[in-house]
């Protein structure tokens, strides 16, 4: 079940959201945490017993922690962490290390296991948790339904914002669930939707819709980049909006995953806006136990490439993914040392195409399902003219979208939209969600392309 279907928009979540708003305070939690399970087993039944066993394991180290010596938490931290990266190495990565294996030689057959939705953000989740316990940073949880709820709770559950127990655990007591918190959670949710099925869907069909070996020219290849460049950008920021709007209805403040990525002048700037809860996940729980930036250089380095490394792996078991990451960590490296003076002292339109040239190339690596795409990328780049007539009629049928998801990528329309009164908002938001309604009711392609991760 996906937020950008009709089950979900007029069936599941209004349901969900009236009998929240009628219940006693005392089941609010409950409810949302049955709720959240119906929604995870619609789609995969038999793995929501992994994400309950999660849950109970980690509220159990938790409670275990409760006026243990050091040395007593420090081994159920340790405890933690290998049973649940154990869980995600087995069903993420069996069959990756499998194929390196085999490679040498040998002849194990894959495990060819569907990967659990949702399991790369609840397992991150649930560590956060055990690990701020050990760091006592939080309140130990108490109430395994409120656990339950943070762990399973369904708007963030497959795909983010990643949310640290720390972001909800007063909220899991005590919330604002007023009519302030519905307009403002179903402003963002609109905004989301719009984002996914209007924009997203249709800059994914035409990415779809041809190759890079079957461009005619450079400048169709450079197009179906851009156009795939905007399409995760409005999948990913979409989806993490809904979430937010979802949550922020049901009295819940999740924390902000895009911040207008493609209006960065650095790529290490890219890098505070983009899947900031990711990254903010790593840099506290990977980049500053390791050391930070606090060390020598060539340690520093390392850290750098020890969270770069897991960042690529951590999106997907395949040598392109760890390739994206290094991509990364080696811009980052030459930026920080070197560059990175340079850019703030350039005019702003110049690091910004930079950043932007950088940030394409990243996505060929990433939407690559193996190196002979990124063969064919590099092969079109060089041996395509420059321009074909094909460009003049993909301009014309597609250039006014490509206008408008440019500038929805910037902060433009939404500082313009809030400064309107409320009868205009209400009535931008109403051809907003039309829109939405109309482009899914009449197209049949709507994916969500971090549900892989």
């Amino acid at each position: 079940m996906v937020f950008s279907s009709i089950l979900f928009l007029f069936y599941f979540f209004p349901i969900v959201f009236i009998v929240n708003k009628l219940l006693p305070k005392k089941y609010k939690n409950l409810w949302l945490f049955f709720a959240s399970m119906f929604f995870y087993a619609w789609g995969e039944p038999i793995y929501i017993l992994i994400m309950l066993f999660s849950t109970f394991f980690d509220y159990t180290n938790g409670r275990l922690m409760v006026g243990a010596s050091e040395k007593k938490k420090k081994l159920i931290l340790i405890n933690s962490i290998v049973v649940n990266l154990g869980i995600l190495f087995f069903f993420k990565y069996s069959d990756f290390f499998i194929k390196v294996v085999n490679e040498f030689g040998f002849g194990i057959k894959p495990l060819n296991l569907a990967l659990p939705l949702g399991i790369s953000f609840y397992t991150f989740q649930t560590l956060s948790y055990t690990i701020d316990c050990y760091r006592g940073r939080v309140n130990i949880a108490d109430n395994i339904v409120d656990f339950g709820l943070f762990v399973t709770s369904f708007p963030q559950l497959i795909a983010g914002p990643i949310v640290k127990y720390i972001d909800v655990e007063k909220e899991l007591k005590e919330r604002d669930d007023s009519l302030h918190s519905y307009n403002e959670g179903m402003k963002i949710f609109i905004e989301g939707l719009f984002l996914k099925v209007f924009l997203a869907n249709k800059f994914g069909e035409i990415f779809n819709s041809f190759t890079f070996a079957d461009a005619s020219s450079k400048t169709l290849v450079f197009l179906k980049l851009v156009a795939y460049s905007l399409q995760i950008y409005f999948d990913f920021a979409g989806y993490s909006k809904m979430a937010i709007g979802m949550g922020r209805m049901l009295g819940f403040h999740f924390p902000e995953n895009f911040n207008y990525p493609y209006i960065s002048k650095s790529i290490t700037e890219f890098w505070s806006r983009w899947h900031m809860t990711l990254s903010s996940w790593f840099k506290e729980y990977v980049y500053i136990p390791l050391g930070g930036n606090r060390v020598g250089k060539a340690r520093h380095i390392f850290n750098i490439f020890v969270v770069w490394f897991l960042t690529g792996f951590w999106h997907g078991a395949d040598y392109n993914f760890i390739l994206w990451g290094m991509y990364f960590f080696v811009v980052l490296i030459l930026e920080k040392y070197f560059f990175l003076k340079i850019l703030e002292k350039m005019p702003k339109f110049i690091s910004h195409i930079y950043t932007m040239v950088i940030i394409l190339f990243s996505w060929v690596l990433f939407t690559s399902t193996d190196l002979k795409d990124i063969g064919a990328f590099f092969s079109s780049l060089s041996s395509k003219p420059f321009f074909s007539g094909e460009v003049i009629s993909f301009l014309l049928q597609y250039g006014i979208l490509f206008i408008i998801g440019i500038l929805f990528s910037t902060p433009r329309p939404k500082k313009l939209f809030e400064k309107q009164k409320e009868s205009i908002q209400i009535a931008v938001l109403t051809i907003a969600f039309l829109l939405s309604l109309a482009a899914l009711v009449a197209g049949n392609y709507n994916p969500f392309l971090y549900f892989r991760f």
